[in-house]
C-alpha cells in the first residue's frame, strides 16, 4: 500500500464505521481490525482522534465544496448560481445525515481537547476549502469580493439551517409538513433576488 492509499482506507474505514453506528463505534481499535491492520498503523497515520476527525471532516468538506463547485459552474446569472448551489447542497447533506451531523454538529459538542486546533495545521486546510466553497458562489454573484464572499457565506449558512432542520426531523422520524424539494424552493425564493 502506498501512502496515500493507506491514508485514504483508513478514513473510508472511519467513515463507513460511523455510517453505521455514530461516533461512539469510530474507534482505533475498530478501525484497525476493520482493516486488518495494527492500531499502531492507524496512529502512525492519525495520531489523536481528533487528527482523525480532522481528517474525515476535511475530506467530506472538500466533498461538499466540489459539489458546490460543479452545481454553479454552468450558472450564467446570480439567481441560477444560487438556485443550483442551495438545490446541491441539500441533496449532498440529505443523503447522509449521519455525515453531515458529524461535520457540522459534533464539532460544537466535542470536549476542548478533542477538537481542531490551529497546532494541528487543520485549521488551514479547512480555510482552504472553505474558500473554494464560497468562491465558487461568489464569483458567479453580482458583487465586489468582499459583499460576494459573505453573501456566498450566508447563502451557505441558510442552506446548513435548512439541512439541520430536515436531519433533525429525519432523527425523530417526524414527517414534516412539507417536502424537501418545496423547502428548497421556498429558500431558493428567498435568497434570490
Amino acid at each position: 500500500m502506498t501512502e496515500m492509499k493507506t491514508n485514504k482506507k483508513i478514513l473510508n474505514a472511519a467513515q463507513d464505521l460511523l455510517s453505521k453506528g455514530g461516533a461512539n463505534a469510530v474507534s482505533f481499535d475498530k478501525v484497525a481490525a476493520e482493516l486488518g491492520i495494527t492500531k499502531q498503523a492507524v496512529l502512525y497515520w492519525f495520531p489523536s482522534k481528533s487528527a482523525l476527525l480532522a481528517a474525515m471532516f476535511i475530506d467530506w468538506l472538500d466533498a461538499e465544496a466540489q459539489a458546490a463547485e460543479d452545481a454553479v459552474k454552468s450558472a450564467k446569472t446570480a439567481n441560477e448560481a444560487i438556485s443550483a448551489f442551495v438545490t446541491e447542497i441539500v441533496s449532498f447533506h440529505a443523503e447522509n445525515f449521519d455525515r453531515f451531523r458529524m461535520m457540522y454538529l459534533a464539532p460544537q459538542t466535542l470536549k476542548v481537547g478533542s477538537q481542531v486546533s490551529r497546532k494541528d495545521g487543520a485549521i488551514g486546510e479547512i480555510n482552504q476549502v472553505t474558500s473554494r466553497l464560497y468562491g465558487c458562489l461568489a464569483e458567479k454573484l453580482d458583487a465586489n469580493s468582499i459583499e460576494g464572499r459573505q453573501t456566498a457565506f450566508i447563502v451557505h449558512s441558510s442552506v446548513l439551517g435548512l439541512v439541520m432542520m430536515l436531519a433533525l426531523a429525519d432523527s425523530i422520524s417526524d414527517p414534516l409538513a412539507h417536502s424537501q424539494s418545496d423547502l428548497v424552493d421556498a429558500l431558493v425564493s428567498r435568497l434570490a433576488n
